[in-house]
């Protein structure tokens, strides 16, 4: 077969249309290109930076240093710039990774660069052979110090934490910083990622005694007991229905007081609001449930001085904090082991434990990465 001669320009074309994001075949068909290797060996060339070859004949693709012709002074400079571009972003790559294993951050690199610049390129800069990061890539590799810290945390937390979680604890650990993209990479490489939490549905509440939404979704406080929240979810999971009464804390997420019982009933309410001594002029905010609508929610609010914040009719955004402690619990426990489903006398247990665990134990990333109960001691 005749080989084809193409233009200086066509290859050009080819370039700019790769850059642009089109395939190999649509560039083909455009430029009436007969060979897919002769589209992917001008990038190739482009992306070495070997441009120059485009203008030489069929042939006679001398590489630099071997042919009759040595590179023009503005190829020279194209080149060392391209190399000076590899060098620099390599640098930045590599700034907080610590000292670890050598193949595990040189296959890394190449990883996040190989879309960018060539393979040979990027070696080339780092000194290392293609066959000796082929060894490498080809061969399992023991897991670094890094890696085994995170599968370690993510199994300790039962794999309830995300990436920006990890990463603060193993930071705790470490001198030099880790970057929270690689914790992420990691554990996306090995499936550590947290329980996706399911979508809620709406729980509608006739209104009896209805009071404004004084938060209006500001879930701030200056100091603690300023601001409460409540609510009521069920536990689904023993012989029979309970429910769990809650009351956080805004100012540090803290769960103040809770009681669980096996009926959705007005005392339920009243008697987790009597485990604790509020401070009068305290904002206690929920939703329209009525259990909290009652005369009898009503007057002992009253009798504790208490500012009482409802959500709007249908709303469970407007009580965020404390739904959002409710759906934790059950992702964090029932929904991510079904075999925890027991007795009602266990159920009580997994969540007694778990709220002690959130108080004392469980990070949060808006509380600086402490749990509520060492923010609480540390502001005071």
């Amino acid at each position: 077969m005749k080989r084809v001669a193409y233009s200086v320009e066509t290859k050009y074309k080819v370039v700019e249309m790769k850059v642009a994001g089109f395939t190999t075949k649509e560039i083909m068909n455009a430029l009436n290109i007969r060979n897919k290797t002769q589209v992917d060996t001008w990038w190739r060339w482009y992306r070495n930076g070997e441009s120059y070859r485009f203008s030489q004949h069929v042939g006679k693709q001398y590489t630099y240093g071997k042919g009759p012709k040595e590179l023009s002074e503005v190829e020279q400079l194209k080149l060392e710039n391209k190399r000076k571009d590899v060098e620099l972003e390599i640098f930045k790559k590599v700034q907080g990774i610590g000292k670890e294993v050598v193949p595990t951050v040189i296959i890394d690199l190449v990883d996040q660069l190989k879309d960018k610049y060539s393979i040979k390129l990027i070696l080339e800069v780092l000194n290392i052979s293609k066959s000796t990061f082929y060894r490498w890539k080809n061969k399992p590799l023991k897991k670094d110090t890094v890696t085994q810290k995170i599968i370690e945390l993510c199994e300790a937390n039962h794999y309830t934490y995300g990436y920006r979680k990890i990463t603060a604890l193993v930071n705790q650990c470490y001198t030099s910083p880790i970057n929270h993209k690689r914790v992420q990479r990691i554990m996306q490489k090995y499936h550590l990622n947290c329980r996706v939490r399911p979508k809620k549905t709406t729980r509608l509440g006739k209104p009896y005694y209805k009071t404004d939404n004084l938060l209006q979704r500001q879930f701030k406080a200056s100091c603690p007991m300023e601001v409460l929240t409540t609510d009521i979810t069920y536990l689904p999971f023993g012989h029979s229905m309970l429910y769990l009464s809650s009351i956080m804390d805004i100012y540090n997420g803290e769960i103040v007081a809770y009681k669980i019982g096996d009926k959705q009933d007005q005392s339920l309410v009243n008697d987790t609001l009597n485990q604790i001594q509020i401070p009068e002029g305290c904002i206690l905010h929920s939703d329209q449930g009525s259990v909290y609508t009652s005369y009898s929610y009503y007057q002992l609010c009253e009798e504790k001085g208490i500012i009482r914040s409802m959500s709007r009719k249908g709303t469970p955004a407007d009580n965020a904090p404390i739904e959002s402690f409710h759906s934790s619990l059950k992702s964090e426990t029932f929904y991510l082991n079904k075999k925890l489903n027991s007795s009602n006398h266990i159920i009580i247990d997994i969540v007694e434990k778990y709220i002690k665990n959130y108080n004392n134990n469980r990070i949060q990333q808006k509380l600086g990465y402490l749990s509520p109960v060492k923010y609480r001691e540390l502001a005071a």
